[in-house]
């Protein structure tokens, strides 16, 4: 098997797999002119759509900057427009100078009407593409790869041959020199024990228990009852039937290595290994969090089928049963559901891993294919309070 992957070295050092132009609002009231800009530019453009209304002083205004920042510099991105309002586009501003990468902002207050900043947005996006230099794959190390690793949608199998499996995959990364990272705080509840005992450091493992801890604290302050909605619905009729039951199955992602550190929401790992990532359990949220914390692709393990891709980052989706992988036949990569028929799991794990090169390499995944750009921030606290 070839270790060796077809990426884009950027200026900044990072190692991109996809080469997008992206169009970032900083402000929801600029989005449809974002997906109106980027409609109107031939090429590989994309632009992200949110609820994002800057309300002064607000609670999550640093984890909402946090995550528009990691995909507006992000090394799958080639470059990056972005419209704002006034002031608050300046920290974009210097954060892509300082990973040196090709921009422009357009700002509402500098052109005075909505129709002047779509007309300047579209003329910046002109030249920008204009400046843009036609990236050209090379190689690059399996070292250089960010793995996300999601699972939703999960059923009793994830646990036991999805999720593992990706778990293998990861491991063997992260011996290379990778970094993977294990999100989802909701579906760690029950497990924290189990991964604080494979942490690197006493240190890393307090950071395990505490973050867990943590996330228990907030759900008990505001009220919410997680037995009324974890295991979700649909993991219910999968056939999962408690809170440990599922951690203990999305926790097999992560494999069996050594946990090197624990990060914020979209906050990037400091080095290479395997870091859990603070994320709300929702799909789409939580993949938002591991590419804007720098993966590049994110594997996604389901057990009924989930149609989720990232505006910015491939999204394979592996079956955790034949099931599914035969009935949806467009959303899945790869059917993991061939470990209950004999497969071994360590050998679907070197699939995995082999279908990521590949990935990483230029082949399209199904989410990619079908156009699937979902992007959605993560709120602590409702906007406008």
């Amino acid at each position: 098997m070839t270790t060796e992957l077809m990426g884009f070295l950027r200026p900044d050092g990072r190692w991109g797999f996809r080469d997008h132009t992206l169009v970032v609002p900083v402000h929801s009231a600029l989005c449809d002119i974002a997906v109106d800009v980027a409609d109107s530019a031939p090429g590989d453009v994309v632009a992200l759509r949110h609820e994002w209304d800057s309300p002064r002083g607000h609670a999550d205004q640093a984890r909402v900057l946090a995550a528009l920042l990691g995909f507006a510099t992000h090394p799958n991105v080639g470059a990056t427009l972005i419209l704002g309002i006034g002031d608050e586009v300046e920290l974009f501003g210097r954060a892509l100078a300082d990973a040196e990468k090709p921009h422009r902002i357009v700002r509402l207050d500098r052109t005075s009407t909505f129709d002047g900043l779509e007309t300047a947005a579209k003329d910046a996006l002109a030249e920008l593409l204009v400046e843009k230099v036609p990236a050209v794959r090379q190689p690059a190390p399996l070292s250089a790869l960010c793995l996300g690793l999601e699972c939703g949608s999960s059923d009793a199998f994830s646990g036991i041959t999805a999720n593992p499996a990706l778990g293998v995959a990861s491991d063997r990364l992260v011996e290379s020199g990778g970094t993977s990272i294990l999100a989802e705080i909701t579906e760690l509840l029950g497990a924290e024990h189990l991964l604080a005992k494979r942490a690197v450091t006493d240190e890393v493992a307090q950071q395990i228990i505490e973050v867990v801890a943590r996330f228990e604290k907030d759900v008990a302050r505001i009220g919410v009852d997680l037995l009324g909605s974890q295991p979700a619905p649909g993991n219910i009729a999968g056939g999962l039937t408690t809170i440990e039951e599922k951690s203990m199955g999305a926790a097999r992602k992560g494999g069996t290595g050594p946990i090197s550190g624990v990060v914020e929401y979209a906050e990037r790992p400091p080095g290479p290994g395997l870091y859990i990532m603070d994320t709300p359990g929702q799909d789409i949220e939580q993949m938002v969090a591991m590419v804007a914390g720098g993966a590049q692709i994110v594997a996604f393990t389901t057990g009924l089928g989930t149609p989720t891709g990232s505006p910015i980052a491939p999204c394979l989706k592996i079956s955790s049963n034949s099931e599914v992988a035969q009935r949806l036949p467009e959303l899945i990569d790869i059917d993991a559901g061939t470990i209950l028929t004999g497969t071994p799991i360590e050998e679907l794990g070197q699939c995995i891993l082999e279908e990521l090169i590949e990935v990483a390499s230029g082949r399209l995944t199904k989410a990619e294919s079908r156009g699937n750009h979902e992007f959605a921030l993560s709120f602590i606290r409702p906007t406008g309070r």
